[in-house]
């Protein structure tokens, strides 16, 4: 378990660096600022809103459920890789929300328009850190 969570921990530390590198790679290499097609825009955030839901849907269905029973069999080998393999989907979904921002960004759009894209992969990558599955109170054995 420690070593599952130290390896997310890298690449969650990783990924966040990779979209702070997104921002100054649309900044220095991107074109500049152009008049945009507005329908582009609504296709975009129609994505994003898709893959903001499909991170909790995720983190849902592969995360918190493992999570449960990993606090109750923390030996579980299968357990543990739907675990990791969540929370790995999970910073999948969250750099390519960023990701958005950066392909926006090379299609001319200035940075106050991609900067959501950006900073909503960021806060979502950093707020959803692997956490070491614990039983709930009512879960413990009274003793």
């Amino acid at each position: 378990m420690n070593s599952a969570m130290r390896m997310l921990r890298m690449v969650q530390l990783a990924m966040l660096v990779t979209i702070l590198v997104y921002g100054v790679v649309g900044e220095v290499a991107g074109p500049r600022a152009k008049a945009v097609d507005p329908a582009v825009t609504y296709l975009f955030t129609t994505l994003a809103v898709a893959i903001v839901g499909m991170i909790f849907v995720v983190r849902r269905t592969l995360v918190l459920r493992s999570a449960e029973s990993l606090a109750i069999h923390p030996d579980d080998a299968l357990t543990l890789n739907h675990w990791r393999t969540g929370y790995i989907a999970t910073y999948v979904l969250c750099e390519a929300l960023a990701l958005l921002g950066l392909v926006l960004r090379f299609l001319g759009y200035n940075l106050q328009e991609s900067l959501p894209y950006y900073a909503g992969g960021f806060v979502l990558l950093f707020f959803f850190g692997p956490k070491a599955p614990q039983r709930s109170p009512s879960e413990r054995p009274m003793t």
